[in-house]
Order: structure tokens, then sequence, then C-alpha cells
């Protein structure tokens, strides 16, 4: 099941609190981007975001985003936006360290 250009738009409505945010298409799915990290995606109409120490601490689920991938966190509160954008923000500082 592909993503809906509905929820995409929904996730990235909840992602306004930070600037530089930006969406690929990728088969059917979307690669979010924050000030060019590859932090995350939308897949299947779930937000999910790469596994890092600092994100640990928000107690999210693993998710497989498509068949053989990597697993990773899955955002089950997109609609508390302070709360989103810590999770990006700490996700793409241990990103950008590496």
């Amino acid at each position: 099941m592909a993503t809906t250009k509905d929820y995409r738009d929904f996730v990235l409505e909840q992602l306004n609190l930070l600037d530089n945010i930006t969406c690929k298409s990728m088969m059917g799915e979307y690669l979010l981007y924050y000030n060019g990290t590859l932090f995350g995606g939308i897949y299947d109409d779930r937000l999910l975001v790469k596994i890092v120490d600092s994100n640990k601490k928000y107690n999210m689920r693993e998710s497989i985003p498509y068949e053989s991938a990597k697993p990773m966190y899955l955002v089950d509160d997109v609609d508390n936006k302070e709360r989103l954008k810590v999770i990006v923000l700490d996700t793409c500082n241990d990103l950008s360290i590496k």
C-alpha cells in the first residue's frame, strides 16, 4: 500500500515548526530531509525516523518501512507538533555527527 498524498500533506503540515524540511517521492512513498539530512520517511501512511542514540529516549516502537529494510522508529504521536520537532532535531543532530 502506498502512502496517500493527504497523509503526506498532513505530516508536512505537522513539521511546519521546522524550516528547511524537504520531501522526495520514492516509489509511492516519501523520504524526509531536514537541512539536507535524511532523517526518515513516510511509508504506508506511517511516519518513521531513523534509529539513533538521541531519539531512544522517546520510547518509540520499531517498525520496518518495507521488506528487507532496516528497522526504524514509528512516530505514533504525529499530532504533537512540539514533540515531533524535538524528535526530528535530536535525530538529525546525531545523524550529522556521524
